[in-house]
């Protein structure tokens, strides 16, 4: 049997957001519209899942769901982009780069199903953000207390690069999530360099009142932004639990849980 390029919307996937009848972006204005006009935020990820606007992020995440690793062979692979995943009225609100290629790519869910996703999610979890220290797959159970999880970028790129083009073809997706989750988020927490900057165009266009310069990302720095409401929000850095950085001792489970520890603090979720 022919591996299948992506699970076709509405067929059974756990969590799928989609259904047959969800409009599909096939280009950058299409992107624009969609997100725009998405009435709520359930809807607008279920846009987000079925876009196809980025042939060659389109062309790469079909590939890898139609080759697959080795050792997922006989899995199937969700083969679409990652809408956002956790609460629907979040107070800590986290952003990463983009899915990972058998990962989230294969998963169905952000930061799922990979190395950095175990040492997010067990973090997580310590502090009492997550219901489980792991998340294995969409459907399991696994859920987020009082957090929420996007990308900058919601397909899984060639080499973890998306281009500068891709990066603002998916940015209204990002700016409308932000937009709508605005109301009830306290702490935004970026998940390395890239989403520090990548973020940043969204967040401006969402609504909220940034510091000019941007500040330079770091573990641990934490700066004040403003909220659409007129909120202070923190907003704080941590180094990527990558596979390098771990590995090489860059970042540490003590690192991790600390920065997830303060951002539960500032979002008044309490101490754990």
């Amino acid at each position: 049997m022919t591996n299948a390029p992506f699970v076709p919307p509405g067929t059974g996937w756990p969590e799928d957001p989609a259904t047959p009848d969800t409009p599909v972006a096939h280009d950058a204005a299409q992107v624009v519209e969609l997100a725009e006009k998405a009435p709520d935020l359930a809807e607008l990820c279920a846009r987000q899942s079925v876009c196809r606007a980025c042939d060659r992020l389109v062309e790469w995440r079909e590939r890898v769901a139609v080759e697959r690793r080795r050792a997922f062979a006989d899995e199937e692979y969700w083969g679409r982009p990652i809408a956002g995943w956790g609460d629907d009225d979040p107070r800590i609100l986290l952003i990463g780069l983009a899915p990972a290629a058998h990962g989230g790519n294969r998963t169905g869910r952000v930061f799922t199903g990979d190395r950095s996703g175990d040492w997010l999610f067990a973090s997580l979890y310590r502090v009492g953000l997550a219901a489980k220290p792991t998340s294995v797959h969409a459907g399991d159970g696994q859920r987020l207390i009082g957090a929420r999880m996007v990308a900058t970028v919601r397909c899984a790129p060639p080499d973890n690069k998306p281009t500068p083009a891709e990066r603002l073809t998916c940015q209204p997706w990002l700016t409308h999530e932000i937009e709508k989750v605005a109301p009830s988020v306290r702490v935004i927490v970026m998940l390395g360099g890239y989403a520090w900057q990548g973020a940043w165009p969204a967040l401006r266009q969402a609504g909220y009142a940034l510091p000019r310069p941007r500040p330079s990302f770091g573990h641990g720095v934490e700066i004040e932004i403003t909220s659409p409401a007129g909120d202070p929000v923190a907003m704080v850095g941590t180094y990527h639990p990558s596979q390098q950085n771990t590995f090489t001792g860059r970042v540490t489970e003590e690192m991790l849980d600390t920065v997830f520890a303060r951002a539960r603090t500032l979002a008044g979720l309490g101490g754990r």
